[in-house]
């Protein structure tokens, strides 16, 4: 069998504030959009954005980090 590179789930729900903030500015945007509402459109893009920047980044932290601290100590060995 071969090894696992990483046990469990762990991290992964801490990706979950960036998913809300991206959705929350998506159904901004959406709702912004469809009332010809121009800063509510403007303000739920700019949510969006920030939301998809705050889950790739907390992706990495929670995630990458522990595999590639593994990936150091193994190649030390």
């Amino acid at each position: 069998m071969a090894p696992r590179v990483r046990k469990g789930e762990q991290g992964h729900a801490q990706t979950l504030p960036g998913m809300v903030v991206a959705a929350a500015g998506a159904i901004a945007l959406g709702i912004g959009a469809a009332n010809d509402t121009g800063w509510l459109a403007i303000v739920g893009g700019i949510v969006l954005g920030v939301g998809i920047i705050a889950l790739s980044v907390l992706e990495h932290m929670a995630i990458d980090y522990d595999i590639y601290d593994r990936l150091e100590k193994l190649e030390k060995k």
